[in-house]
């Protein structure tokens, strides 16, 4: 039964991407609280690490790049349409958990600005519109799995990079618990017939 229910655990080790086209002053200015509260235009998952990059690319062609994958487009066109055309740009949130270790270094290949917030913790990225930089940034909170996000805005028509690694940390789904017990209430049903035996 344990062996059963070992093969119907299912874990989580993913962000999930939520994607919007903004103002291009919005997407110079990559904070959470520009994060819209409307549906986003696509919904996406992806690995780490995170390996997104372009040049003047759609937004099918930038979410392929990190190879993506469970997109749901809900604003129709958005896929093909470009991550930034000067008038329009793009932010995006990504959420997840990850495992880190005080004294952990970030280490972020952007164009343009992002925020990456562990357990409540701004690690100090920049936010704002940049050249194509590599940015490293030491974790100073404590050890121990907590939620993340990271918001990246792209603006101003330059190449849309974001390469970082993540430590996804795996959340076990729901239903993986109840799996778990139902295994461990057999195991101890059958313990306990075999001692009456």
């Amino acid at each position: 039964l344990l062996i059963a229910a070992a093969t119907g655990v299912q874990a989580q080790n993913v962000a999930v991407g939520n994607l919007w086209h903004v103002p291009e002053a919005t997407s110079q200015n990559a904070i959470p609280a520009n994060v819209p509260l409307t549906t986003p235009d696509v919904i996406f998952s992806v690995d780490s690490p995170f390996n997104f990059s372009g040049t003047n690319v759609s937004v099918g062609t930038w979410l392929a790049s990190s190879s993506a994958f469970n997109i749901i487009e809900n604003t129709p066109g958005t896929l093909a349409s470009l991550m930034d055309n000067s008038t329009q740009g793009t932010l995006l949130s990504f959420t997840g958990t990850v495992s880190v270790t005080n004294g952990q270094h970030f280490t972020v290949t952007h164009d343009d600005g992002l925020t990456l917030i562990i357990g409540g913790l701004d690690l100090g990225f920049n936010p704002g519109p940049t050249a194509p930089v590599v940015t490293d940034v030491v974790y100073t909170g404590p050890t121990g799995n907590f939620p993340f996000q990271l918001v990246y805005g792209e603006c101003c028509q330059g190449p849309a990079v974001l390469q970082v690694e993540l430590p996804l940390n795996a959340v076990p789904e729901p239903e993986t618990y109840a799996l778990m017990l139902a295994g461990l209430g057999a195991l101890g049903w059958v313990s306990r017939r075999r001692r009456r035996a």
